[in-house]
């Protein structure tokens, strides 16, 4: 049993608002209704958007269990359960490559809004990454939230990893410079990066990043690359729109999406993958170390419809 089932028990634990909430009301139309109609079909519909899928992913969820339930002439609205989290699960797919990062020297920038999470998630994806006995360096760079060099340096100390910073309001290009520097000089394998939050002006981030990108590429070009955006799962639809925000400004590669157990809105894991294309490669659903864990798509959908492992 061990960690797994302790994560996942805690994952069934940290979605049951959206459970109670979406799930109950769809398991009610599964028992409720006595065959397939129109009526059944708009009711799943439903619920599915309030549960954050947002419009496009429910219309494909929709398609798909549509078309299931008449290539396999299902009459019952309870067998539609099982078609229903199949074509959810669908929607969610991670590829071989998705974890490349951790098996090669590779550089990892975390970006993400001010209180979503984001310089806690660089100090728990370090120390599990220290745990799988990878010699790791984090990066400083968002100089200028206000405690968050000093909030970095205590993960960093948790972890028992490096922390490369200057001062509050230096700029971030320089960290990152420095950081690099010491992550050839080091041998180290991941360089983790906590980088600029500042969405209210577009053009400065992206200025911020670029100018990051440029030092890691002619400093480090070896370095494999990792982009993660940093999501707060309690902002709905909110989070949405910041994913489409930092995909015009960065190349992402994946989603961490924090704060999972504060809300009804569990339903974003799915919408964000479907709608861009971005995996969801970690969630969190607390504050310790072990509760930044890889995103399981099978595991995140039965947690969700509680099915049990």
């Amino acid at each position: 049993m061990g960690e797994k089932k302790g994560f996942f028990g805690r994952l069934v634990s940290g979605l049951s608002k959206t459970r109670d909430q979406i799930i109950s009301g769809i398991d009610s139309i599964f028992t409720g209704a006595s065959h397939i109609d129109e009526d059944f079909y708009e009711e799943l519909e439903e619920l599915l958007i309030m549960a954050d899928l947002g419009i496009n992913t429910t219309n494909r969820i929709m398609e798909e269990l549509r078309k299931k339930v008449k290539e396999q002439s299902i009459k019952e609205p309870k067998e539609c359960r099982e078609l229903l989290m199949e074509s959810i699960k669908g929607q969610m797919g991670l590829s071989e490559e998705a974890y490349r990062f951790e098996n090669q020297k590779s550089v990892v920038l975390l970006i993400g809004v001010n209180g979503v999470g984001k310089t806690t998630s660089v100090g728990k994806l370090a120390g599990q990454l220290k745990d799988m006995g990878k010699k790791v360096i984090v990066a400083a760079a968002d100089t200028f939230r206000a405690g968050a060099i000093e909030q970095l340096t205590e993960w960093a100390d948790r972890a028992g990893v490096d922390i490369i910073s200057h001062q509050e309001g230096s700029d971030p290009a320089a960290v990152v410079f420095d950081a690099v520097t010491a992550a050839k000089a080091r041998k180290a394998d991941v360089l983790i990066c906590d980088t600029a939050g500042r969405l209210h002006n577009k053009k400065n981030l992206m200025e911020e990043l670029r100018k990051i990108n440029r030092i890691i590429e002619r400093e480090y070009p070896e370095a494999y690359r990792e982009t993660l955006v940093v999501l707060d799962g309690t902002t709905g639809q909110n989070a949405m729109a910041q994913a489409k925000q930092f995909n015009e400004v960065a190349e992402l590669t994946g989603i961490v999406l924090t704060k999972l157990d504060g809300t009804a809105k569990g339903g974003i894991a799915i919408a964000i993958q479907s709608e861009f294309g971005i995996p969801v490669k970690y969630i969190g659903i607390g504050e310790s170390i072990e509760d930044l864990q890889k995103f399981n798509a099978d595991d995140f959908v039965n947690a969700l419809f509680d099915e049990g492992e």
